[in-house]
C-alpha cells in the first residue's frame, strides 16, 4: 500500500496484523518499552522489524532504530525514511540519503475523526474543500485522510529543520483520481508551508507534495521531498 505511493528508489516494507509483534529487540530498543503496555510494545517491535527488513533490502546491515528529537527515527548514516503504524499495519520507508532529501509516510484506520478533531487540525479553508469532496467521492473519510497528509508532511519536515510544525501550520489542498476497477481511490496532495521552510541544496522549499490511497481498511500519505 505504501510502496505505491513511493518512487522506485524508495523501498518500503509493511506488515498487517500481528506479523512481526514477536520479533526480536536489540536491547537499548527493548529498554525503552519495558514498561509500556504490550500494545505499545507490540506496535514498536512490529514496526522496527520492518525498517530492518527495508535496511537489509538497501544492503544496510540492520540495527537499532532509536528515537531522536521529538520521537523522530535516527537511521543510520546514508539513510532518510520514516515509519507509521496503527490498528492492524506498519510500515517503514528507507531510501539513499542522495536519492531523496526527505520522506513521510502515515497510516491510520480508515474512519471518521472523533468530533471535534477535525476542528482544531484543519484550517477554514481545508474543512470547506474536504467538504465538497465528500460530497464527490463519500466512501472516503476525508477529514482522515487530511489528518493522515499533515502526520506525513510533519514526518518530512522534521528531519529538514529540526522544528515543530503545527497542524494549522500547512494549507494541504487533496486531489482524487477516479477510483480504479477494485474500487481503490487515491489521489495526490499539495502541502503549502504557511512558516518559512526548510532550505534543500541552497534553495527555501515552500510546499511539499505527495499521494494518498485508501484501501483495505485503511488510509496511507506518502510525501517526498527531492534534492532541489
Amino acid at each position: 500500500m505504501i510502496g505505491e505511493l513511493l518512487p522506485q528508489t524508495v523501498v518500503a516494507v509493511e506488515a498487517y496484523g500481528e506479523e512481526g509483534a514477536d520479533a526480536p529487540l536489540y536491547p537499548e530498543e527493548a529498554a525503552l518499552v519495558e514498561r509500556a503496555v504490550l500494545k505499545r510494545r507490540r506496535e514498536f517491535t512490529a514496526v522496527r522489524c520492518c525498517a530492518r527488513r527495508a535496511m537489509s533490502k538497501l544492503g544496510v546491515p540492520p540495527r537499532p532504530v532509536l528515537p531522536g528529537e521529538r520521537g523522530a527515527p535516527i537511521w543510520p548514516e546514508g539513510l532518510v525514511g520514516s515509519m507509521t503504524h496503527c490498528a492492524g499495519y506498519c510500515a517503514a520507508a528507507l531510501v539513499r540519503a542522495g536519492d531523496l532529501a526527505s520522506i513521510g509516510i502515515d497510516a491510520e484506520v480508515h474512519g471518521p475523526l472523533p468530533e471535534g478533531v477535525l476542528s482544531s487540525v484543519a484550517l477554514p479553508g481545508e474543512a470547506a474543500r474536504i467538504g465538497g469532496l465528500a460530497r464527490e467521492l463519500p466512501a472516503v473519510h476525508w477529514d482522515r485522510l487530511l489528518f493522515s497528509a499533515k502526520e506525513a508532511v510533519y514526518k518530512a519536515w522534521f528531519p529538514l529543520t529540526g522544528k515543530w510544525l503545527d497542524f494549522l501550520e500547512a494549507d494541504i489542498e487533496l486531489f482524487a483520481d477516479e477510483p480504479d476497477d477494485a474500487g481503490v481511490s487515491g489521489g495526490g496532495f499539495r502541502a503549502a508551508l504557511l512558516v518559512p521552510g526548510p532550505w534543500v541544496g541552497g534553495r527555501r522549499v515552500n510546499h511539499f507534495t505527495g499521494r494518498w490511497t485508501a484501501a483495505g481498511g485503511f488510509v496511507a500519505t506518502a510525501v517526498v521531498v527531492p534534492h532541489t
